[in-house]
């Protein structure tokens, strides 16, 4: 059963950065990608970024591009997210998901019903 437990969120001012982790644990890490899903207050699930566990691809939605960036450390079981330039509308709880993207068709992916998605980490962009 895998686990993932992400990390890192908080209250910054807008045009501040943070940065997320998604720690990955578990047997049978058997996966072709990894992104980072956000859900706004009264919002559904918004795909944030995605990156492939077998090469270097990686996708984003279009209000995040040129200010996220995710990476992986594969020695750490660990997925970042870099945010910078924060904005308001960034504000969100931030969780991590396998296979609920795929960046090389540069797609997100909803969740089936009853999907669990974990404690996620609150991110708050607030002067």
């Amino acid at each position: 059963q895998v686990q993932l437990v992400e990390s890192g969120g908080g209250l910054v001012q807008p045009g501040g950065s943070l940065r997320l982790s998604c720690a990955i644990s578990g047997s049978g890490l058997d996966y072709f990608a990894i992104g980072w899903f956000r859900q706004a207050p009264g919002k559904e699930h918004e795909g944030v970024a995605c990156i492939s566990s077998r090469d270097s691809s990686t996708y984003y939605t279009d209000s995040v591009k040129g200010r996220f960036t995710i990476s992986r450390d594969n020695a750490k079981n660990t997925v970042y997210l870099q945010m910078n330039t924060l904005e308001p509308e960034d504000t969100a709880v931030y969780y991590c998901a396998l296979d609920l993207c795929d960046p090389r068709l540069h797609s997100f992916y909803s969740a089936y019903p009853g999907y669990y998605w974990g404690q996620g980490t609150r991110v708050t962009v607030s002067s």
